[in-house]
Parts: C-alpha cells; structure tokens; sequence
C-alpha cells in the first residue's frame, strides 16, 4: 500500500466558520460538515484537502517567533496572480495583514480569523 496526504488540518474553536473563510478564500468546495469537523477540496478533487477541528482552547502562534510562548509550527502557503486584490479579499473576509513581513515583494504574511498565520505570494517568490 502506498501512503497519500489527504488534507492538512487546522485546530479551531469554530470549525464550521474557519472553513467558510477557506472556502471563500481559496474558492474551493465543502464535502464534508459536522459541527466539529469540515473538510473542503479543491473543484478537481485531485490534491490534497484542507480540514478543520475543533479545538476548543486554540492559542494563536507568536509571529514573529519569541521565546516561552505559543509557537507557529506551520502555516499555509497560497500561491496568487494579483497579490493587492488577495489580500483586500482575505481582509474582506474576517482575514489580517501582519504588521511583519520579512519579504519586501511579492509575499505578505496574514492572519485567519482565528489567528493561524498564511502567506499569499506571487510565482516565482
């Protein structure tokens, strides 16, 4: 048997929420709602998910990273064409713009409405 990923998963204390904000953001499709759990997918299907748990005491991660407090062990990275037009998106969408960006161009770190760090970004960056 060969091993394959199946969906990356966030901890939130609103799984049915967080999804809707992805599933905005990313423009893809739900095919699974509990109120503890949702999972979305791209139209096609063919690539990993995104899922969503609950998870009643999360603590947004620290960015920049600082010693003895809540730490980011992953973020997700979403490749866009229009990176000015994106980030207003996400903001429209309960999203936030990091006051940090360690990329002058071409990147910007931002926030969900739960606080889990993402980075929009151009090709190439």
């Amino acid at each position: 048997m060969s091993a394959n990923l199946a969906a990356t998963v966030l901890g939130t204390p609103d799984p049915p929420k967080l999804a809707d904000f992805y599933r905005e953001l990313l423009d893809w499709v739900e095919v699974r709602r509990q109120p503890d759990w949702v999972t979305l997918r791209h139209p096609d299907r063919d690539r990993p998910g995104l899922s969503f748990q609950l998870e009643s005491d999360h603590v947004p991660p620290t960015w920049p990273q600082q010693g003895d407090v809540q730490q980011m062990q992953a973020h997700l990275d979403i490749e866009v064409d229009d990176l000015d037009r994106e980030v207003e998106h996400a903001v429209s969408l309960g999203g936030s713009v990091e006051a940090h960006q360690p990329q002058p161009d071409g990147v910007r770190v931002m926030r969900d409405p739960d606080g889990h760090l993402f980075c929009l970004f151009l090709p190439g960056f």
